[in-house]
């Protein structure tokens, strides 16, 4: 069976992901995100699961359940509130774990 990607956030900021085939699952309330990510998650149809920037920070305690896991991959995106810079910080975190030095954001 083919698995599905999925995105998570407010509104304003996944309506047009729609578009490209995704389903949306819309939070406008960060605080009830981990309980909807679970709820994603544990289904296993999904392969990959992005969620805003805010919603990825919001439900950061459910979402390292699945840290140890391939699938589903969770990728943070920024939201139209703003880019937080996390994605860039995961990034740079992974880079340093597998090449031993951050290459690519250096100061």
């Amino acid at each position: 069976m083919a698995k599905s990607i999925a995105i998570i956030g407010d509104s304003e900021s996944i309506k047009g992901f729609g578009a490209v085939g995704m389903d949306l699952f819309i939070c406008d309330d960060p605080p009830s995100s981990p309980q909807l990510l679970k709820q994603i998650a544990e289904n296993d149809y999904y392969a990959i699961i992005y969620m805003t920037e805010e919603i990825f920070e919001a439900s950061s305690k459910e979402r390292e359940k699945y840290t140890e896991r391939a699938i589903p991959a969770i990728i943070p995106l920024p939201g139209v509130r703003g880019n937080t810079g996390i994605g860039q910080r995961r990034l740079s975190s992974f880079v340093e774990q597998a090449v031993g030095s951050d290459i690519l954001f250096k100061n």
